[in-house]
């Protein structure tokens, strides 16, 4: 992407994507994107503008003048329509961003889905709040807790004012709150925080739902850093446990399928007919890699359970990241089994590894 220098015309003020300070610089694709320096521009592409680039002119263009009254909604109603998705994909990429760890990159995609949320909803709207916890968490990770603390006090608030708020905003806001009580040391507090996220996530999707595991996951984080150890471990377990079942009947459903279809969770039917996007494809490797590396030593974790993350971590990549790294997995899975004598039904596990084969 190249950039042009702009020579602003007196009373024509121009602002940064990121900072909104006056900008020097233009987009030359788009036109309609600008900055102060080069360093915000490369932050603004790698966080969000190389996908969304394209798609900003008619965004941005005001609608022209039109000779009738139809033709007017009409063009309002495909520009709500574009806001609409806008927001849709500028938030998911923002907690795709997240679960991947790259917490710079993830403020670009959420600063859209902010502007495109007050333009499309107001300033006051819940529908602004997901966005403020992208906002948050992004801080968080950046070791920003006075910022992260204020983008949550603006997403508390909205909540509180907002009586039928759905549960599932709710569920998102305790989690990162949870989230900056942990960083800050507040583990009690972390714990009631992700407490509340459960129950509402339950609310939505039931207690034993891939949506719910990830209060779960953090909470055994906190038990893990308490040094309360048993008691981590064993909700780790339930985590797996939970996106076992759900990655068992994704394969199941793929077996019958053409492997030309086997590539992504997108636009895959999972749990109740339900699809995962890219920020929980993010999501399931994120945290059940992190389980893997926290556990791969511990021999307090248990081979049984040993044995069933590594058949759940072989059914992730044979869905999403391929079948070497699958039959590795699988491999082992059956190895630890075997050296402990487990009493296990291995019927599945063997299953997994002969449809492996027949695709590595």
């Amino acid at each position: 992407m190249s950039l042009n220098p702009l020579a602003n015309p007196k009373g024509v003020k121009l602002l940064c994507e990121l900072c909104q300070k006056p900008a020097y610089l233009q987009c030359t694709s788009c036109r309609v994107t600008y900055y102060c320096s080069e360093e915000h521009q490369k932050v603004d592409w790698v966080g969000i503008h190389e996908k969304i680039c394209s798609l900003l002119l008619p965004l941005r263009t005001p609608i022209p003048l039109v000779s009738s009254e139809e033709e007017r909604k009409h063009r309002q109603a495909q520009l709500l329509n574009r806001q609409k998705q806008m927001i849709d994909m500028t938030r998911t990429e923002g907690s795709k961003l997240l679960f991947e760890g790259a917490h710079e990159a993830a403020v670009p995609a959420a600063l859209q889905a902010l502007r495109f949320s007050i333009a499309v909803y107001g300033l006051s709207s819940v529908e602004l709040v997901p966005a403020y916890l992208v906002l948050g968490e992004a801080s968080i990770g950046l070791g920003r807790l006075s910022q992260a603390e204020e983008y949550l006090s603006q997403a508390r608030w909205t909540v509180l004012k907002t009586p039928d708020c759905d549960a599932a905003i709710k569920s998102k806001m305790y989690r990162i709150c949870g989230l900056l009580q942990a960083a800050k040391g507040n583990f009690s507090e972390a714990l009631k925080n992700y407490a509340n996220d459960i129950y509402h996530a339950a609310l939505v999707s039931g207690p034993k739902h891939v949506k719910t595991s990830g209060g779960y996951f953090h909470m055994a984080n906190v038990f893990f850093r308490k040094g309360q150890t048993e008691t981590a471990h064993n909700i780790y377990s339930e985590v797996v446990n939970t996106w076992s079942e759900m990655l068992k009947n994704v394969v199941n459903l793929e077996e019958t399928q053409a492997e030309s279809t086997l590539t992504s969770f997108v636009d895959k039917p999972t749990q109740g007919g339900e699809i995962l996007d890219e920020a929980q494809e993010a999501e399931a490797i994120q945290m059940l890699h992190a389980i893997y590396d926290l556990q791969q030593n511990n021999s307090n974790y248990g081979a049984a359970n040993m044995v069933m993350l590594l058949h759940t971590l072989a059914l992730l990549h044979t869905h999403l990241l391929g079948y070497l790294k699958a039959q590795e997995f699988i491999q082992d899975a059956l190895t630890i089994a075997q050296e402990n004598e487990l009493v296990l039904d291995l019927s599945a596990v063997e299953n997994l590894k002969n449809f492996i084969a027949t695709k590595a």
